[in-house]
């Protein structure tokens, strides 16, 4: 199984470049296992059509949003890769049912992803919710 380190770690940053900067739900297709299991769906179904469903959702409310990757610590014996990542983008639609505040909001958060055979099975994920929150007027 395992591919080497640079190959998992350019995955993850495709990831992030395709998926997250650029939005790009084609992204899922390419790198995502068909059995991916999104474990931190945020009310969506934890499957790849949830997983398209919050990219839609991100860039309807910011965008001209941008991930930019901070960190890749990689695995390779284990297929188990960490991202930390910065991103920020202008909101400009609902989300987290915030109502826009033409502002630009910073997010910061770390995913874990376990890859088999070149594609991603599973995710967690964690924004740094508080300060997103407060970014977006919520408290």
């Amino acid at each position: 199984m395992p591919h080497s380190r640079a190959e998992m770690e350019g995955l993850v940053r495709r990831w992030i470049e395709e998926g997250w900067t650029k939005g790009s739900e084609a992204v899922v297709d390419d790198l995502h296992h068909p059995d991916f299991i999104d474990h931190d769906p945020g009310g969506r179904t934890p499957d790849n059509a949830g997983f398209k469903q919050g990219i839609r959702d991100l860039y309807a409310a910011f965008p001209d949003f941008g991930a930019a990757v901070a960190e890749v610590v990689v695995d390779a014996e284990t297929g188990s890769a960490a991202v930390r990542w910065e991103a920020a983008g202008t909101h400009a639609g609902p989300y987290l049912g915030a109502a826009p505040t033409g502002r630009t909001i910073r997010f910061k958060g770390i995913e874990i992803l376990r890859i088999v055979d070149g594609r991603i099975t599973e995710r967690w994920g964690e924004w740094d919710g508080i300060d997103l929150l407060s970014r977006l007027g919520r408290f």
